[in-house]
């Protein structure tokens, strides 16, 4: 890429920074219309100028992905169950309540008997995965920050760094085969108190209304099959 036109895209993320800071003052005075709607609009340029850059430079960056549900970003009670073969992620949807009036919260327990809408993600050809640190409060901390990273949003990440650490440990087996590494994806599923990364091939989602307890119990019988 020339020097010209990276000088645009760095040009363009300040000009999105600056549009943000400005939609985010604007939120603090009284209200005239339109206020949230540019706060979004703002937030939303950001990022695609952040992926934009990162992709000139070839750096690592988040790209959102089409995903079918969305999780609760309050209590999700994310639940992660893997053997050697197979590999899957639960957690609570969101439940939108058309009647809620901003008055109440409702609380959610794990172990709560009543079903609840759940989501189980299985991932396919399944090779590392980790789940732990950074939660949504220091979510900015993650090394992926200001390139296109969002939270509670599943993510993809493009010119990865893991897998191509993850690539480089297993060069060294006599079967290796760089082909079969470029259908590997690096996701990310940034939760309320975790973040939950892996790298797979790809996804199928199902849901239903269950409870954890049987949700649980149905996958680990799927894992000693």
């Amino acid at each position: 890429m020339s020097t010209n036109s990276l000088t645009d895209l760095q040009s363009a993320l300040k000009a999105a920074q600056i549009r943000l800071k400005r939609a985010v003052q604007a939120l603090a005075p009284q209200h005239k219309g339109g206020e949230l709607e540019e706060f979004a609009a703002a937030q939303e340029a950001l990022l695609e100028a952040e992926r934009a850059l990162a992709a000139a430079q070839n750096e690592p960056h988040a790209v959102p992905i089409e995903f079918p549900v969305q999780w609760d970003t309050g209590a999700p009670f994310p639940y992660l169950l893997q053997n050697d073969y197979r590999t899957f992620l639960v957690f609570f949807l969101r439940d939108v309540d058309p009647e809620w009036d901003g008055t109440y919260v409702n609380i959610r327990h794990a172990d709560d008997p009543s079903p609840g809408n759940l989501a189980v993600v299985e991932f396919k050809r399944c090779i590392c995965t980790r789940m732990g640190t950074p939660n949504d409060e220091v979510f900015h901390g993650h090394p992926l920050n200001g390139k296109g990273l969002r939270r509670y949003s599943p993510l993809r990440v493009k010119n990865s760094l893991w897998v191509k650490e993850l690539e480089a440990i297993n060069s060294i087996h006599e079967g290796y085969r760089p082909e079969s590494w470029r259908s590997l994806n690096h996701y990310i599923f940034g939760f309320h108190d975790c973040t939950f990364e892996c790298v797979a091939e790809s996804f199928l989602v199902e849901v239903g209304a269950t409870t954890i307890p049987e949700v649980l119990a149905e996958i680990c019988g799927k894992l000693v099959q």
